[in-house]
């Protein structure tokens, strides 16, 4: 188990990170770590971009900050319920990031598979029905969809991704981005050329 300490500069550092790349502009987005019997996520109204230490609250799996003066991102839940899922994530970056929102906002999953990597690394982004953000519904919407995937398009919203490490969720959603981006920019070129079911399978038996 990591301390408070470290954790929170691993926050701060990725929402950094995303800011840096504009994943996350303004006051969009959230970052929570896995800890001890709760987790760290940033605080209401924080801006990953910017984030200091005290810009991070240690909350319980009811929601409930464990720490007087500070109230956790209202994207809480969404955080909570998908640690609750997957026992092996201990890390959740939400993000705003451009080319992943206009997927998202355009009503459109990324589960054709038509770069190699993006088929090994996640298998399928799919795109969860749209809710009112930091409603149940939006979480109950999203957190099915990590019983297969470690990362989803929120309709009209953003972005999630979970992992084991922190690195391995940036780099992922960093991926993520670039592949959303190139998808759009094919649609230029006349369309993707998909990759066929038994290229892709092939592609899913490296991961063994």
């Amino acid at each position: 188990m990591f301390s408070r300490e470290f954790l929170t500069e691993e926050i701060v550092k990725c929402g950094k990170l995303c800011g840096e790349k504009d994943f996350t502009p303004g006051y969009s987005g959230n970052i929570s770590a896995r800890y001890e019997e709760g987790m760290l996520i940033t605080v209401s109204g924080s801006a990953n971009g910017y984030l200091q230490k005290e810009d991070v609250v240690y909350t319980n799996f009811y929601g409930e900050p464990l720490e007087e003066g500070k109230k956790p991102s209202s994207e809480k839940f969404l955080h909570i319920e998908i640690y609750k899922k997957r026992p092996d994530i201990n890390y959740i970056i939400h993000v705003h990031a451009p080319f992943l929102s206009s997927f998202a906002s355009a009503g459109k999953d990324l589960m054709k598979p038509i770069m190699a990597e993006n088929v090994f690394y996640f298998g399928g982004i799919p795109l969860a029905k749209y809710a009112l953000p930091s409603s149940m519904e939006l979480v109950k919407n999203t957190v099915k969809y990590f019983n297969k995937y470690d990362a989803v398009l929120m309709a009209n919203h953003g972005f999630v991704i979970g992992s084991k490490t922190m690195r391995d969720a940036y780099l992922k959603l960093e991926l993520a981005e670039s592949y959303a981006q190139v998808v759009l920019n094919t649609e230029i070129l006349g369309g993707a050329k998909k990759l066929s079911g038994k290229q892709a399978k092939e592609i899913l038996k490296l991961r063994n």
